[in-house]
């Protein structure tokens, strides 16, 4: 077997169409057919069932495909990772992160990392707590911030910040922190809420919230993007229930109101593999 073999494999395991799969590898149809032909053999297992008009995995297939997608990211993860080392660097630490971690926890993380590990570059990106799970379990980010109840075998999780709930409210609104005493008093605005895509276990906490001032959120609209959720409020399009954290950084016309004589609390958590073999991993951990 050969490592071409994995990417035409791969090629069509994604594609379900060796047409599409062959101009995308730039080889011809009938090549790219012999060479699936060839890995199956060598495999003694049928990856595809396929006929004139459908190709499809088998249980095989399925299988494999997870272990290529491995194997493959590994050998592109062990490849930036010595272009790092081969030019005085210890490694690059792909970070996922929920946008809450970034106004804080994020900035004060890296500026430690930055003090201490000079030789750790990273690489950022903005994702949902499932995105960040799956990928840290295929070993595609190497630490992720999230905020979920608990996390699939395999994975650490750490609590690295419990914050209150607050009520975000345009500007010009005829409640204040002076005679805001109760959530009910807003029980028949429409709200403006992360979507269930962002946490369901969070979704979950504002549903109870809402439910124990005695009422259920008329929803108007859902994002999993907190600025999209303040420029809606600030717009007088409705009000909306976020961590009290997430007040920092947002320069715009709405006021943040922490909720008061509620035992709902939210927690903003690490997760990461133990057994990811990234050197700058280990370097970090302690940092948390």
């Amino acid at each position: 077997m050969e490592l071409r073999h994995l990417h035409y494999f791969q090629a069509v395991a994604e594609e379900l169409n060796y047409r599409k799969a062959a101009s995308r590898l730039f080889i011809s149809q009938p090549g790219l057919s012999r060479q699936i032909k060839q890995l199956e053999e060598l495999l003694e297992v049928q990856l595809f069932e396929r006929d004139q008009k459908h190709v499809a995995l088998t249980a095989a297939g399925e299988y494999f495909k997870s272990e290529v997608d491995f194997i493959l990211n590994h050998l592109q993860t062990t490849q930036t990772q010595m272009k790092a080392i081969s030019s005085g660097k210890i490694g690059e630490l792909r970070i996922g992160f929920l946008g809450s971690a970034s106004n804080q926890v994020l900035p004060e993380l890296l500026q430690k990392l930055n003090k201490k590990e000079p030789g750790i570059t990273t690489s950022l990106e903005e994702l949902s707590n499932g995105v960040q799970v799956e990928m840290i379990e295929r070993d595609r980010l190497d630490l992720g911030f999230v905020r979920i109840e608990s996390v699939p075998d395999g994975l650490k999780k750490k609590v690295i910040l419990r914050d209150s709930f607050s009520l975000v409210v345009p500007e010009n609104h005829t409640v204040h922190d002076s005679n805001f005493s109760t959530l009910a008093q807003f029980s028949d605005e429409p709200f403006i809420l992360f979507s269930s895509d962002y946490s369901r276990y969070y979704y979950d906490q504002i549903m109870g919230i809402c439910r124990d001032a005695g009422f259920f959120p008329k929803i108007k609209h859902k994002s999993v993007h907190a600025l999209t959720i303040f420029k809606l409020v600030e717009n007088g399009l409705g009000i909306a229930i976020v961590p009290t954290s997430l007040k920092a950084g947002y320069e715009l016309k709405v006021r943040f109101m922490e909720i008061p004589n509620i035992p709902q609390f939210t927690e903003l958590s690490v997760i990461w593999k133990p057994e990811n073999r990234n050197p700058a991993l280990s370097r970090i951990l302690p940092l948390l």
